[in-house]
């Protein structure tokens, strides 16, 4: 095998770009190392690619020969390559056969760890997954990437940031991982032309084609009204297909940040996120002996089985489905750009 990778390429280690390994803190024999290390068990050297000879080496990185000849040995202890006399040096191959993956949530919450679970429960032991959280902040996204660079396979991030934040900002942070390792997992990018893995939702068209789907329960009410916490940073494209759904069907659309000291109001229909609003809205209806599904409307994002025992009609994603698709792309090496199933569960509180 290494005879034919040689007779196949007798320079090919002329198209191997070396990165230095970014840590000055190591000597620069370690930092050659552990570089090559790295490239191996990413997969950029395959088994029996030629590295460069001891003096190309030195002269391609402007290092000491002895200091190439010192790594290389290193590398031959920790059977990472093999030399063969007049021929040179070859990889063998990485050791951990496992995809090495960077799980980056915005946030933690019941839905994130049902996608966890699916997308860990999938890779099995073909994978081994970080985990990391940047809290909707562009710029520790920007430091955990910095801090783990080259690190990984694959790092999948949820892109939803301050509503602040500014796209050109937060893409030029998240471009900095080559396409080929970038995936996107929850919320599509705004306007896109990459390629590389995503499975998201599209909020806008979702809650939009939901409320559609349901016109003959929606013909009741006259008005339509979203409690929008002020500082949960919600996708903002949720708004959008509510108002484009209220204005093209004639309804009344209102946004309210909280349901304190809010007066409920027949013939209208409450879409709330929160599971807190979901439970003061269900107390306030009861206080005033309002009928669900008749006097008003509720409609709860995301499914868990207390609606079901409630009977709270709920529009949500499958997160199961999201977590097992971006495991299996990933596996499978496929670059594909998914939407996520959406639905609505209709229920008598509508």
């Amino acid at each position: 095998m290494i005879k034919e990778a040689f007779n196949k390429d007798l320079n090919n280690y002329n198209m191997y770009k070396f990165i230095l390994y970014p840590d000055k803190t190591l000597t620069k024999i370690q930092q050659i190392v552990k570089a090559i290390e790295r490239d191996i068990e990413l997969g950029k050297l395959d088994k029996d690619f030629r590295l460069p000879s001891i003096d190309d080496f030195s002269k391609q990185v402007m290092v000491a020969r002895d200091t190439i000849e010192k790594a290389y040995k290193i590398l031959k202890q920790n059977d990472y390559i093999k030399s063969v006399p007049g021929k040179g040096y070859f990889v063998l191959g990485k050791k951990d056969q496992r995809l090495k993956v960077l799980l980056i949530f915005n946030k933690l919450s019941s839905y994130k760890k049902i996608i966890y679970e699916n997308l860990i429960e999938t890779l099995g032991n073909n994978a081994k997954v970080d985990l990391q959280i940047h809290h909707y902040n562009p710029a520790l996204l920007e430091e955990i990437i910095e801090q783990v660079k080259e690190n990984y396979n694959y790092y999948v991030i949820m892109p939803h940031f301050f509503h602040d934040a500014e796209p050109e900002h937060y893409l030029k942070i998240i471009y900095k991982i080559p396409v080929a390792q970038l995936v996107i997992l929850d919320k599509a990018l705004p306007e896109s032309q990459n390629q590389f893995i995503s499975v998201y939702q599209d909020f806008k068209s979702d809650i939009y084609n939901s409320l559609n789907s349901a016109m003959d329960l929606m013909a009741r009410y006259q008005a339509l009204t979203i409690v929008f916490p002020e500082y949960s940073n919600h996708p903002i494209e949720i708004l959008e297909g509510l108002e484009q759904y209220c204005q093209e069907q004639k309804k009344i659309f209102g946004t309210i940040t909280s349901l304190d000291n809010v007066v409920l109001l027949t013939g209208t229909a409450y879409i709330v996120i929160a599971e807190a609003d979901l439970a003061q809205l269900i107390k306030k209806s009861r206080d005033m002996n309002y009928r669900l599904g008749k006097d008003i409307g509720i409609i709860s994002f995301n499914e868990t089985v207390l609606k079901e025992l409630l009977d709270i009609t709920v529009i949500t994603t499958d997160f199961e489905e999201m977590g097992r698709s971006v495991a299996q792309l990933m596996l499978n090496r496929r670059v594909l750009q998914l939407k996520n199933p959406f639905k609505m569960i209709r229920r008598s509180s509508l």
